[in-house]
């Protein structure tokens, strides 16, 4: 076991801390021995639920713990203190305060006997620090949600913390703000060299910025500890090519997915002989002769989905504004396409428009040989938030659609559809549960279950996992793998995430910056399957993949339009050729 405790600024001994009497207590933290060195920069990882943010409101005294004690520099915590500078997920800002005004309340309280001139002075020196000497006079409902955590880092710094707590500051920014804010607190760190804590659960975030990195187990125990000695400024594209980064990668991940993925999926329930109303049969039974006759002699399996010159053009008060243009793709029939881009550049119009709920302004799309028109269960989609009704359990919800997608079946026959779904998403010990009484993790389980037990011939997925932490993340598109390759339905997931796209892809398709935007390039992944997070990240050939998205990813950053038009590359191995 790993010894954690040493003298530190902040310890640490022994900790225990629970909620709730009697049969209703949950034990969160359990023997907690945790020494932070003065200048360390440490980060804590781990799934939700494990009490990490419990951990952070224990050292920064807004808890105290049942058991053990909470020490700063040696003197014992009894309450919250400047010493110890706080920054949550959320920003809480006062919303009628200008930029400035938020920062000066810090200010104002530890620094009560300066001038005014000195306290401005003290504002616009932690204002500048994190890059918003531009927005100053701005209130928060005028700022992104990038700029407004920026806004709680200086309002923290202003109070001149000894140590500065980090409490998961950058999960609720997209991936692209997300780097940059975390670029800026290893500035920030780099130039003052204070003592910092991160609470975060991104392996990638961590490993940027810690010294050592401390896994908490689902139990509430601390895990492993894991030093990172890559070297400083640690650059974002370059640690992809660094193999001291990648064994700790896999390290790190392989670690977590032990202690915190376990397999839930029952996998004893057979799908029931049913077909539903759009003729695809369900995967394991045997089709009606007719339709496995007319499936088999299908001569171009590798058009079943195609879009053909597509555009979506709005109308603005400037004139029209084109926002997808020339967007070309033929998938085969049980292929996995993966879409990414960086915000803006069309991923979920494209989406919509194939869904049936976005309209086509030029071009078409067609499935199967027919032209998509309208919504149709045919084309089953999963949103970022999975809109269930909150007052049904997982199986009623679930049967909302299969009802209608599976008439001439028996009411026992729909019911083995739905059950058998939610087992293999998990939910097993879950079908009778209300949707409002769910974690987002487990609502999006039945937004799965219910897409797939439509059996539709294609499956949309808008940012399935966007909502959620990134470990969370990891065990859903275990989930979504392992339903997806019993049923090799035909899919396109619109992601913004590198490692997801290419775990999940056949193909990832990558768009360029909107307006006017297309594909920019096809990238082939030819990785074996069935496929696991851990197997992927010691698979030679993975990081040259990875290398290939993120470059191009990079080329597109902050909107650049880098040449006219690039044509997209021909990839598809049965010799058909991407439209231009």
């Amino acid at each position: 076991m790993t010894q954690h405790h040493r003298p530190g600024i902040l310890e640490l001994r022994n900790v225990n801390k629970g909620f709730g009497d009697g049969a209703t207590r949950s034990e969160v933290l359990k023997g907690i021995n945790l020494s932070v060195r003065d200048g360390e920069f440490v980060a804590i990882l781990g799934f939700s639920g494990t009490g990490k943010s419990t951990l952070m409101n224990l050292m920064a005294g807004l808890v105290m713990p049942d058991r053990g004690e909470v020490l700063f520099k040696g003197a014992k915590v009894d309450g919250p203190g400047p010493e110890r500078g706080l920054v949550f997920q959320s920003y809480s800002l006062m919303p009628w305060l200008t930029v400035r005004g938020n920062v000066g309340l810090a200010v104002e309280a530890v620094y009560p006997r300066l001038s005014r001139a000195e306290r401005n002075a003290k504002v616009e020196h932690f204002v500048r620090m994190v890059g918003l000497g531009h927005a100053m006079d701005r209130r928060p409902a005028e700022l992104s949600g990038g700029m407004r955590q920026r806004v709680a880092v200086a309002r923290t710094l202003a109070m001149s913390p000894e140590i500065l707590l980090l409490d998961e500051p950058l999960s609720a920014l997209d991936a692209l703000t997300r780097a940059k804010l975390a670029d800026e607190i290893e500035r920030i760190w780099d130039e003052d060299k204070k003592t910092c804590v991160l609470i975060t659960n991104d392996v990638d975030e961590a490993i940027l910025l810690a010294d050592r990195i401390l896994a908490l187990n689902p139990d509430g125990t601390l895990g492993e500890e894991f030093t990172v000695a890559l070297p400083r400024p640690r650059d974002r594209a370059g640690m992809n090519q660094d193999e001291a980064f990648k064994r700790l990668r896999a390290r790190i991940t392989g670690y977590l997915m032990d202690v915190g993925i376990q397999g839930r999926i029952e996998g004893t329930r057979l799908l029931p002989d049913v077909t539903p109303i759009h003729g695809r049969g369900t995967p394991e039974p045997a089709l009606p002769a007719v339709v496995a006759e007319a499936t088999a002699a299908t001569p171009a399996s590798d058009r079943y989905l195609e879009y053909w010159n597509l555009h979506k053009i709005y109308a603005t008060p400037k004139g029209p504004l084109t926002v997808v243009e020339d967007f070309n793709l033929k998938v085969r029939k049980g292929e996995f396409i993966s879409l990414i881009g960086h915000s803006g550049c069309g991923k979920s119009t494209v989406l919509t428009m194939t869904a049936g709920l976005n309209d086509i302004s030029k071009g078409v799309i067609k499935l199967d040989y027919r032209g998509v028109e309208g919504a149709d269960p045919e084309r089953a989609v999963v949103f970022q938030s999975p809109s269930l009704f909150p007052w049904l359990t997982a199986r009623e919800n679930v049967s909302v659609g299969v009802d209608r997608v599976y008439p001439r079946a028996s009411a026992q026959e729909r019911q083995e559809v739905v059950e058998y779904y939610l087992e293999r998403v998990g939910l097993g010990d879950s079908m009778d549960r209300i949707a409002a009484d769910m974690s987002n993790g487990m609502r999006q389980r039945v937004g799965i279950a219910r897409a797939f037990a439509l059996s539709p011939k294609l499956l949309l997925l808008d940012e399935p996992f966007g909502m959620l932490d990134s470990l969370t993340r990891w065990e859903l598109q275990e989930v979504l793998m392992e339903v997806w390759s019993r049923t090799k339905v035909t899919a396109v997931c619109v992601t913004h995430d590198v490692d997801e796209a290419i775990m999940l892809a056949d193909r990832v398709v990558m768009m360029t910056n909107g307006p006017r935007a297309t594909i920019g390039k096809v990238m082939e992944v030819d990785l074996p399957r069935p496929r696991s997070r851990k197997a992927l990240l010691e698979h030679a050939d993975y990081y040259r993949y990875r290398e290939q998205v993120l470059g191009f990813l990079e080329e597109y950053e902050g909107g650049a339009r880098p040449g006219a038009k690039p044509a997209p590359a021909p990839v598809a191995k049965s010799g058909d050729q991407e439209a231009a």
